[in-house]
């Protein structure tokens, strides 16, 4: 079973394994975390998965009474230190933004950290500030710089979809993202367009990426002649999320919408063979497997020999072994018959005679004198 919780308001999913307990949906459950346990709010109830899922950390119980007045504490401790962070920055002069602020109070080598997460345009020096946060919150005090998308995920926000950023709910890592994706995806290169809210490229950029790569590789281009079942036309342009070409019929002039598979020249090959479409219909001479070898479509070649006096002789397979290669048999070759063997027929005895005196002359016979 698997269980989801988030430790701010639509804030990002952390999956836990339920273990024995069952939390209801709104319930604060304690998370193990490095610092000791925390309070969290169950978002999705414990329920059955398709998939084992292993690896995941363990639900410790449902938050007590004490639990839950810790945790109110703790936010308003992390409320000050934000307020009083935000005011020594301004009396230092320093170009620093605070983003956030994590309050630790269970952690075994310390009784009371402060990490202050900031963002800054370059390297701040900050050690007058360090000295006046402790004196004035009275605790052990940690400056973290974060980059851009890590200030993001960190405040959260809407981002150009509409919906709740990607790095604030559900991604763990941040991938690479160029301007070639949205190359391929043929996207106006505008910064305002393809930028997100940490003023980076989009990390959705990423999701549909692979698809139009594929779609790229096996389409034909813009400008290619093709074959349609509506005509032959010119490639004008693609539509990758439906899968289909959009083509220019040379015939009337207008557009229309094909399926790529339709302008596939090796898939119109392979429905125009008849021995790799399915729904080919069969040769006349295997549709009937009981036709008889005699039938008009059979034909015999005549031969060269005195054979072509006498009717060709073919065996008749049985119905459930004929083949579709082999349908047809040559006539059976005549064996020549030697002085050994019985005497021949009475048409050719004079021909076989024939040879055996020429041969018994030049010294190619029997070696009889």
């Amino acid at each position: 079973m698997v269980m989801a919780v988030s430790f701010e308001r639509y804030g990002r999913l952390y999956y836990l394994d339920p273990g024995p307990h069952r939390p209801r949906v709104g319930d604060k459950v304690l998370v193990p975390t490095d610092d000791g346990p925390e309070v969290a709010e169950c978002v999705w109830a414990p329920q059955y998965v398709t998939e084992e899922i292993g690896g995941l950390p363990q639900c410790e119980g449902v938050a007590t009474t004490a639990d839950l007045d810790r945790d109110e504490q703790n936010r308003q401790r992390r409320a000050d230190a934000r307020l009083t962070a935000k005011r020594l920055i301004r009396e230092h002069g320093l170009p620093m933004k605070v983003v956030g602020i994590d309050f630790v109070d269970r952690r075994a080598d310390v009784d009371q950290l402060v990490i202050v997460y900031f963002s800054a345009p370059h390297r701040v020096d900050f050690r007058d500030l360090v000295r006046d946060l402790a004196r004035g919150l009275r605790a052990r005090i940690e400056l973290r710089q974060v980059g851009a998308r890590d200030e993001a995920r960190l405040q959260g926000g809407i981002g150009p979809c509409g919906r709740d950023l990607c790095c604030a709910t559900f991604l763990k890592d941040f991938e690479p993202v160029s301007v070639r994706m949205a190359k391929d995806q043929d996207l106006p290169l505008n910064p305002l367009k393809i930028s997100g809210a940490c003023g980076r490229l989009m990390c959705c950029l990423k999701y549909e990426h692979p698809l139009y790569q594929e779609f790229n590789a096996k389409a034909p281009a813009t400008g290619t002649a093709v074959e349609t079942p509506a005509g032959d036309g010119v490639v004008v342009g693609h539509n990758v999320p439906s899968d289909t070409v959009v083509v220019r019929l040379a015939a009337s002039g207008r557009r229309c919408a094909c399926s790529r598979a339709d302008v596939c020249s090796p898939r119109q090959q392979y429905e125009a063979s008849p021995t790799t479409t399915p729904d080919a219909p069969l040769p006349v001479d295997l549709q009937d497997p009981q036709r008889l070898p005699d039938s008009p479509e059979i034909s015999v070649p005549a031969a060269d020999s005195a054979e072509a006096a006498e009717p060709a002789q073919l065996d008749t397979p049985e119905p459930d072994q004929v083949s579709p290669t082999t349908r047809r048999r040559k006539p059976r070759r005549r064996r020549r018959v030697g002085h050994e063997d019985a005497a021949p027929a009475p048409d050719a005895a004079a021909g076989a005679g024939d040879e055996r005196d020429a041969g018994a002359g030049d010294g190619t016979g029997d070696g009889s004198q």
